[in-house]
């Protein structure tokens, strides 16, 4: 089990981090805050690469942004696909927490993940690349495709 702090070989860190995955209402409805359980991201540091954040499935809360603040990752990885739940909305983020990340974090890299893999994620790839060309945050928030490798 992941501590809050794992040091590993030839000086990789990782990092566990809080966050939510849905809504304060979803979690005090203990069926859905049961199923949907704790929600975790992870911070991979290392003295020769860039730092990566991993958020795993949260909404926009506090322990996300100390996340950014704490660790300035160079390259988040988002589960952004707008996944909602009928009765209490989001459980992950969605378009608009990109300009959010970017906000905190103006140089940093975003990769977008978990749009389209199940039929409650809302946010397509076209949306959010629509979306992203009109903020004029194209070139920081990448978007893979099915399957495709990103080096950093």
């Amino acid at each position: 089990m992941l501590q809050d702090e794992n040091p590993f070989v030839d000086g990789l860190t990782i990092y566990k981090t809080d966050g939510q995955h849905g809504s304060n209402a979803l979690y005090a409805d203990k069926v859905m805050g049961d199923i949907l359980g704790d929600a975790c991201g992870l911070v991979f540091t290392h003295p020769a690469e860039k730092t990566l954040y991993i958020a795993g499935d949260t909404v926009w809360v506090k322990p996300y942004v100390r996340a950014l603040q704490r660790f300035q990752p160079q390259v988040v990885v988002m589960n952004i696909g707008n996944a909602t739940n009928d009765l209490y909305g989001p459980i992950i983020m969605g378009k608009e927490d990109t300009q959010r990340t970017l906000n905190i974090l103006p140089d940093a890299t975003l990769v977008a993940s978990h749009m389209e893999a199940i039929n409650h994620c809302l946010l397509t790839r076209a949306e959010l690349r629509a979306w992203t060309t009109e903020q004029g945050i194209a070139d920081q928030v990448l978007i893979p495709e099915d399957g495709e490798t990103m080096t950093f």
